[in-house]
């Protein structure tokens, strides 16, 4: 065990740097060949003609953030193996969205997954989404950018603010040069990159445990090992239901309706080549769950009775992969830096993908309805400029990350919340043709008001939850000056107990808890299904109230052939009075039959100006 500062060799910088010009070489590349990025179809959307593999990969890679590189094995080192379960509830999520949202995003045509809301209900919903999703997602990306940088910076000396203007001018150059083919085959090549970094640590650190069987004994003393938990205690943070219902909920989130997802699939030339590239992610989901929880496994198996976050050897969970990383390679000259290349792989295809989303939006949402008369090549133009001014305000955004101090890892929380309100409204949207635009509204509002009071007040009083024991007894004697401060004692209880117990200063001041505390006990991961759920119940409500949408005058490319998907073996009379009166398959409605908004015009005459051709469902 390393007690001593390890750092960045020759090698390591060499292997690290590799990884970067090579990510840059392919935007170069894109930039200069085919139609060089010429066109908005070309730029944003990679003229709908990219093959499975790099659209596959590319979803992938957008799973796999830095985050997730960093965070998955340290969750599975302090709580245990039922992190395994999200490659179940991902798998179940992609199959969902496959069938579900693929088939009605392709036929629509359109580029910005927002203009949906607002043919379906108004402006105003459309709009709203649309800054939420932008404004989540520079914060994301800063955060996603600075956080890995923090945690290498602190062990293994890699230049903080060096590592972040790097990688965020690189992704930038790329993703403005290359557009989405630049994107999704960089994000191909990073795919493998982590592939070798998550093996080195795996193989590496087994070998220096003792073996497989070692690994797994240690873990299972250390009470790490649970692959199912069917307690329905909706407090226990990770078991069997809440990562089923929740983990669905927050994936579909994820692939369904988030712009840079949406956009990818609809690169492909086809809806069954979209919905191919989504089933080829489930073996790749799974591997890289499989990856994080044998790293996790492998990190207990070395550390189970020498913490070094109670030794104060790091000062944040985040640290626990670097710090065995280097702890286990730094004696292979390269390995700390396929490693790192590992991790700002992840970082880098959470980026690019963010970027290019961001661009396609604001240009759909607040370029082209301000300036309509703009030619392609000029929004092919400002769809670059956007993509490299969002780049710098990422890198803006990593640089306030720096000064937030405790409040830090309430913005993760914070912006953790806002996909379930947008999945919420799209559900209702698509499946409930009687919601009116009165009901979106307020379901959405309602929907953010709920997921932000939960996960704020989880913040301003924190549960603090049972785990697993740690261990200090196979430490070195001289313990440093914060060993004993640091370190709590934690029984030793079955991590399947579905208990919670509040934690009060010492003396005679007790925390007292609001009457609704017991909302701030729920599990992290139901926040999605609360969100989404909400929204649909009171946008059903409202809209029952303000008189509801009639189904007859809904354009059915606007609705969600359920259960045509999901009963198809039921008669038709039965399928029609569960359609609620939606002409699925007829052809729709004119232009004359419902009262349109420009968007909608603009949908139904297939006046938008890139290329893209709806077709109807």
């Amino acid at each position: 065990m390393a007690t001593e500062p390890l750092y960045f060799g020759v090698w390591d910088y060499v292997v690290f740097s590799l990884m970067l010009c090579v990510s840059a070489g392919i935007g170069l590349y894109y930039a200069c060949t085919g139609g060089k990025q010429s066109t908005q179809k070309e730029f944003l959307m990679a003229d709908q003609s990219m093959p499975t593999l790099p659209v596959m990969m590319s979803l992938l890679a957008s799973f796999i953030s830095a985050v997730t590189v960093l965070a998955g094995p340290a969750e599975v080192y302090r709580n245990g193996t039922m992190f395994w379960f999200f490659a179940v509830s991902g798998s179940l999520s992609m199959v969902l969205v496959a069938r579900l949202f693929v088939p009605t995003f392709y036929n629509l045509g359109l580029t910005s997954t927002y203009e949906y809301l607002e043919i379906r209900f108004s402006k105003t919903v459309r709009l709203l989404c649309t800054v939420l999703f932008v404004v989540n997602m520079l914060v994301y990306m800063g955060l996603v950018l600075y956080t890995p940088s923090l945690a290498l910076n602190a062990v293994t000396g890699l230049t903080l603010w060096g590592a972040v203007l790097g990688m965020g001018l690189v992704c930038t150059f790329y993703t403005a040069l290359g557009g989405m083919k630049a994107v999704m085959w960089t994000d191909t090549f990073q795919v493998f990159v982590m592939v070798a970094g998550f093996l080195a640590v795996i193989i590496q650190g087994t070998i220096e445990a003792g073996g497989p069987a070692r690994v797994w004994e240690i873990n299972r003393q250390g009470q790490r090992l649970e692959f199912f938990n069917f307690d329905p205690d909706p407090r226990v943070r990770h078991t069997t239901w809440n990562i089923l219902v929740g983990g669905s909920f927050f994936r579909c989130a994820m692939y369904a309706v988030n712009q840079a997802q949406v956009q990818r699939y609809l690169c492909c030339p086809s809806i069954k080549k979209a919905q191919q590239a989504l089933y080829w992610n489930i073996p790749g989901l799974i591997v890289f769950i499989f990856f994080a929880v044998l790293s996790g496994m492998v990190m207990y198996a070395r550390y189970y009775n020498c913490d070094p976050k109670t030794m104060g050897y790091i000062s944040s969970s985040d640290q626990m992969m670097p710090y065995f990383v280097m702890d286990i390679l730094s004696q292979f000259p390269g390995m700390p830096g396929l490693f790192t290349a590992c991790v700002f792989s992840a970082a880098l295809s959470t980026m690019d993908s963010g970027l290019n989303a961001l661009a396609a939006v604001a240009l759909e949402d607040f370029v082209k309805p301000c300036f309509p008369n703009f030619s392609d090549e000029r929004y092919t133009w400002i769809s670059k400029v956007l993509a490299m001014l969002f780049g710098l305000l990422t890198i803006l955004m990593a640089f306030i990350a720096s000064n937030l101090g405790p409040v830090f890892s309430a913005v993760i929380s914070l912006f953790g919340m806002i996909g379930g309100p947008i999945l919420g409204i799209f559900v209702l949207g698509m499946m409930f043709p009687c919601a009116n635009k009165w009901g979106g509204l307020i379901g959405l509002l309602f929907s953010l008001f709920i997921t932000l009071w939960i996960g704020m007040g989880k913040i301003v009083w924190p549960m603090s939850g049972l785990q697993p024991p740690i261990s200090i007894e196979g430490c070195p004697a001289d313990l440093p000056a914060n060993a004993t401060a640091n370190f709590t004692t934690s029984p030793v209880m079955p991590t399947s107990t579905a208990l919670y117990n509040f934690t009060t200063p010492a003396g005679p001041t007790v925390v007292e808890y609001p009457p609704e505390s017991a909302l701030y006990e729920l599990s992290y991961i139901y926040l999605g299904a609360v969100a989404t759920l909400s929204c649909v119940i009171v946008g059903l409500l409202v809209s029952l109230v303000t008189g509801p949408q009639d189904p007859k005058q809904v354009d059915p490319k606007l609705i969600v052939p359920f259960y045509d998907s999901m009963f198809c073996c039921l008669p038709n009379s039965w399928l029609e009075w569960l359609r609620c009166g939606v002409r699925h398959g007829d052809g729709g409605l004119s232009p004359v039959e419902i009262e349109m908004s420009p968007a909608a015009r603009k949908f139904l005459t297939n006046d938008s100006g890139d290329g893209h051709s709806p077709t109807h469902v």
